[in-house]
This record gives C-alpha cells, structure tokens and sequence, in this order.
C-alpha cells in the first residue's frame, strides 16, 4: 500500500479512537491503582502486553540488548514510576500533559548524544513549556504534589530514553517490538514489587481485585499495546504521517477531559494556562511547520495564529499581542505552504 489513499472518516475516527484509549490511560490507571499496588499494576499490565502475543509475533530483527533497555527504560522507567506517581501524588489529568514533556527531554538526549544544537525559537518552545511546569508546581495541592511532579517528569525522561533506544533500532513493527520488549519490563516490576510492596500487600491487592480492576489491568495491555499501537502502525503504514501524527497531540486533551469527566477533576484557568504552555512549546518552528513529539518538523503542515502558542479555545493570555502573532505566523505559513504548490 502507498501513502496516497484519502484520509477520509473512517481513518480519522480511527485516528480518534486510538487518542481516546491512549488519553484515557491515566484515568484507567487511577481507579485501579485504588485496589493493586503501582508496581504490581505495572507488573500485570505489561505481563498480559507480552503473553499471549509474544507466541505469535515474530521477534524484531534487532539487538537483544536493545530490546532490555526499551523494556526497562519504558516499563521500569516511564510506567513504573508514572503509576507510583498517580497513586496519591499528581491528578490522572495534569499526568497526562507533563508526560508530553517527554518531547523535550528526547530533543535533550539527542543533542547530548548527537551533538545537535537548539535553535533560538527551541530555546524559546523550551521556556514555555517550563513556565507551563512552574504554573503546575505553584499551584499543587493534596492532588498534585512536588515529589508527584517529580516522578512523571522522571517518567517523561525514562519516556525520552526508551525513544532514543527505539530509534537506533531500525523496527519497523512497533507492536512487535513493544511485546517482545516487555519481555524485559516484567521481572524487574516483580521484583520490585516484592521488595518494596511485600508479599502481603501483593496478595492482598489479588484478593481485593475485582472485575473492574481487571478491566483496567486488560485496557492497559490489550488496549493501549495491542489495540493501540497495531491500529497506529496500521494507519501510518496507509496515509501520511503529516496526516496522521498530528492526532497524537490530542492524547493530554482526552488526559485531562476523561479526568474531569470521570474522576471529576477541575479544569481551572490556571491548569488550561498550563497546558497550554507545555503543548504550546511543541507545536511549531522558525518556518511556521507543526512540529510532532517526537522532536521532527511534520513535513507539509503549517501552523498560524493563536494555535502556535497552544492555546485552548477563547482562552488568550498574551491578550492584544496575539494579533501579531497570528499575522507573522500566518505569512510564514503561507509562504512556505505556497512553496510546496506546483
């Protein structure tokens, strides 16, 4: 198949639904880390991403020693201590959005271990999103806490690892190599699950569970691993990742709309200001393109106005300023859109 086909409904609500179960993984996660223990939680999700697929998905052509380190860096490291951090420490909904500060951390590695060199406007992208993470830490309470805010920026870091890793593997079948990679995920979280939650505590959260909470443990595996990232490579295999990539920026979106939704968490002025903040410093570059999570300019997309500073709605914080930045970047982005007309 070539990148050619139209995107049309279908793909996009797709696209949607991949976001909606991704977005929803931290409220999943909070209700059932009200029953099981992080670690254990963690152990179970990634024992049912690996059995039963591992028997039939073919093991990615890649080193093994590749493999263990995306499978600690992303099981021990993103997971691990990003369900350590919900049970008490930081709201599902503000964990979804400083998780996406995994992007700058990835940018961080890359230069530290590539020599790449920040650009003035990076610098600036850098800054917002800090800022964003300030507001957050100014304003946590007995739902956010500073060692909450520390953890699941440890987990974006961890994130940024694992991205690093994958990259210099050359996989082409992320569904497989995510499986096969929790191969090295789980005896570590056992391990310390043992160690620092016990046997009592371990047998008593199996004890409690009930079907709700293994839902929770099967959404975790079934849907963000198998439904998630088979249903993402599928539609990257068939339309432009200038068409489909994009969609991943609306995972905190869904974060923080499922966490007011469900677990009624309030949605104040300052908590929008925030995310707004942190998504605003991915967004776009010097030449006007949308920029992915993953670091990259998305070729062929541009972006103008108020959606380059991340903003929500009818929310506008740089007040009058705003017109002139809808008018530079709009020239930016027409021009250089205009440049790919033939």
């Amino acid at each position: 198949m070539t990148q050619t086909r139209t995107f049309g409904w279908r793909p996009l609500l797709l696209g949607l639904a991949v976001m909606a179960v991704w977005g929803s993984n931290f409220t999943v996660i909070k209700l059932a880390l009200g029953t099981l223990p992080p670690l254990l939680f963690a152990t179970l999700r990634f024992t049912f991403a690996l059995l039963p697929l591992v028997f039939f998905l073919p093991r990615p052509q890649v080193p093994w020693r590749n493999l263990a380190a995306y499978g600690l860096f992303i099981g021990l490291g993103q997971f691990g201590l990003l369900f350590i951090a919900i049970n008490g420490h930081i709201a599902a909904g503000l964990a979804s959005l400083v998780v996406q500060c995994q992007a700058f951390f990835t940018i961080a590695l890359s230069m530290w271990i590539g020599g790449e060199r920040l650009l003035k406007i990076q610098w600036l992208a850098l800054a917002c999103a800090v800022t964003g993470i300030g507001i957050i830490a100014l304003h946590g309470d007995t739902s956010t806490t500073p060692l909450g805010l520390m953890l699941v920026l440890a987990a974006a870091a961890c994130w940024a690892g694992g991205n690093i890793v994958q990259r210099r593997s050359g996989a082409t079948n992320m569904l497989a190599y995510v499986v096969w990679a929790s191969l090295f995920s789980v005896p570590p979280l056992l391990a310390l699950s043992l160690i620092v939650e016990g046997p009592a505590a371990i047998a008593q959260g199996l004890r409690a569970a009930t079907p709700m909470v293994w839902a929770a443990v099967l959404w975790q595996s079934v849907g963000n691993t198998m439904f998630g990232y088979g249903a993402w490579g599928w539609l990257l295999g068939r339309y432009p990742t200038s068409t489909v990539a994009p969609l991943s920026l609306l995972v905190p979106v869904f974060g923080m709309g499922f966490a007011a939704w469900i677990l009624h968490e309030p949605l104040p002025v300052w908590k929008l200001a925030a995310a707004a903040l942190v998504l605003g410093g991915l967004v776009i570059n010097t030449d006007a393109q949308v920029i992915h999570t993953s670091g990259e300019a998305i070729p062929g997309l541009y972006a103008a106005g108020s959606v380059t500073g991340g903003f929500f709605g009818d929310v506008y914080p740089a007040g009058g300023s705003a017109v002139a930045m809808a008018v530079a970047t709009g020239r930016i982005a027409g021009a250089n859109a205009a440049s790919l007309v033939k």
